[in-house]
């Protein structure tokens, strides 16, 4: 008899264990690129790489340039590992056993237990640690493990090189101006300078939403002497001083490039 109750029990588990549903798995945050809105950089990943799905950022004279998270959650640890390894990083804790990793950066800007979101700065660019120059290590991890990452859930390039554009906390800080050019039309160019292609033109009186700003090439125009560029599209650059803002100088809320 006890040896039937004992073959019932076992039967009775393996069937429960085959109508038990498994849990569902918990989707992977929305990851954006971990820079300030409208900023291009060059991500690199490599197969020699450690961990392997890592991603080097990099654009020029980036030493000292904000960091932020590419998605909300609990930052976890802010670590200085010295002359080795990550050096100064910081990880954010996003759920669901999803992780980011911020390393060698030159400085911190965030504590353990602070909560972050979108476009939070976390430190700034650097090259602590085993780096070689200044750039920023990135990593996603799903169970402590490293994945390929995405961005806006888009799978990033493996193996490669690509530039990034971000859309970073861009939704809260957008500006607003008024093409005036006198009636000729405003040269649009790639980059923010009169160096860059031109990518196109904007006719005087257009209304246009300006993502961020930036410093370039110094232009003389309607409203005087300006270094101060406006990016209104993804590659797409004209002149603050061909541009009615409302604002001497950058506008306020608006982010820099």
């Amino acid at each position: 008899m006890r040896k039937r109750w004992i073959s019932l029990l076992v039967t009775g588990l393996l069937v429960g264990g085959v109508l038990t549903p498994a849990s569902p798995a918990l989707a992977a945050p929305t990851f954006k690129v971990p820079f300030p809105c409208g900023q291009s950089w060059s991500g690199q990943t490599r197969t020699g790489h450690s961990p392997a799905n890592a991603i080097d950022f990099n654009r020029t004279d980036d030493l000292g340039d904000p960091v932020v998270a590419s998605a909300p959650g609990t930052v976890d640890r802010v670590t200085d590992l010295g002359g080795t390894s990550y050096g100064k990083y910081v990880r954010i804790n996003h759920g669901g056993g999803y992780s980011t990793y911020y390393a060698h950066l030159n400085g911190f800007n965030v504590s353990v237990g602070q909560t972050v979101g979108y476009g939070k700065v976390l430190g700034w660019v650097g090259s602590t640690g085993g780096s070689t120059g200044p750039h920023l290590h990135y990593e996603q991890r799903l169970n402590g493990g490293d994945i390929q990452a995405r961005f806006n859930g888009a799978l990033a390039l493996y193996w490669g090189t690509k530039t990034y554009t971000s859309d970073n906390g861009c939704s809260s800080g957008s500006g607003n101006g008024t093409v005036d050019t006198s009636g000729t039309a405003l040269t649009v160019r790639s980059g923010p300078g009169t160096g860059y292609a031109s990518v196109g033109t904007v006719a005087d009186g257009t209304r246009v939403t300006i993502a961020c700003q930036t410093s370039g090439t110094t232009v003389t125009g309607t409203y005087g002497t300006s270094s101060i560029w406006d990016r209104i599209g993804s590659g797409r650059f004209i002149a603050d001083a061909y541009v009615y803002t409302g604002h001497d100088g950058y506008i306020p809320g608006v982010p820099r490039c």
